[in-house]
């Protein structure tokens, strides 16, 4: 029984495990997590949770007018029901990239209902976009083990961040939002935003699409450009 429920215990550890690399960094590499973009002089600014019927085009019409290009990781079950804009994403030249299927953290999630969830969503979106996607960030930014093997087995390269605005949060403030993300801001960054409230506080977009134009402004002002994460 002992030795039962040890290897119980090490196989639950081991499949927990990579949820750690989110909030402690150093693990980020030796799992083979990225949250820097290569592209020199530029920042990564990307999309979580879309595509929403309201916020994903204001979104879009923001970037085109800065000339700005952004990773958008989609949520297979919102591209079901809005394909074209999964479609107008990429017809834009933005990066689409796979954030799941169904919104959940993978702590609950156990590893075969974790290949099935990463499958649809794969489906889903290349379907209406018509783009393999070659990123991967689960919600919440919490991998576990069965996420990183799925991503290596299908050249998927597993992408966090360096900075989040937190606009999902129903008190975030525009001008929060633009500090959070941009105080500091340097070559390399990847910003974490979201073009969708579907899993965070109703309206958030709404604080999102107040304080885009302030983060693509002081992006510009320190020197740098506004790009896709690859």
């Amino acid at each position: 029984m002992l030795v039962g429920g040890g290897l119980i215990g090490a196989a639950l550890l081991a499949h927990a495990l990579p949820a750690l690399a989110q909030p402690w960094t150093p693990l980020r590499r030796p799992l083979g997590v990225e949250d820097r973009t290569p592209l020199a002089d530029s920042v990564a600014l990307t999309f979580d949770d879309g595509p929403h019927p309201h916020a994903t085009p204001a979104v879009l019409e923001l970037l085109a007018e800065a000339g700005a290009s952004a990773t958008f990781f989609l949520v297979g079950e919102q591209v079901r029901r809005f394909p074209a804009l999964a479609q107008e994403i990429a017809a834009a030249g933005h990066e689409v990239a796979l954030h799941c299927d169904r919104h959940r953290n993978l702590l609950r999630v156990g590893p075969r209902a974790t290949r099935v969830d990463l499958e649809r969503a794969l489906e889903a979106i290349a379907d209406a976009s018509g783009v393999a996607p070659r990123l991967y960030r689960p919600p919440y930014g919490v991998f576990n083990a069965a996420a990183l093997i799925e991503a290596r087995r299908r050249g998927w390269q597993p992408q966090l961040w360096t900075r989040w605005g937190r606009d999902w949060e129903a008190r975030a403030r525009p001008e929060q939002i633009v500090a959070r993300l941009t105080e500091g801001v340097t070559e390399g960054d990847v910003l974490v935003l979201h073009d969708a409230d579907w899993y965070a506080a109703p309206e958030s977009w709404r604080r999102t699409l107040g304080a885009l134009p302030g983060v693509l402004e002081a992006i510009a002002a320190a020197g740098l450009r506004c790009a896709a994460v690859r």
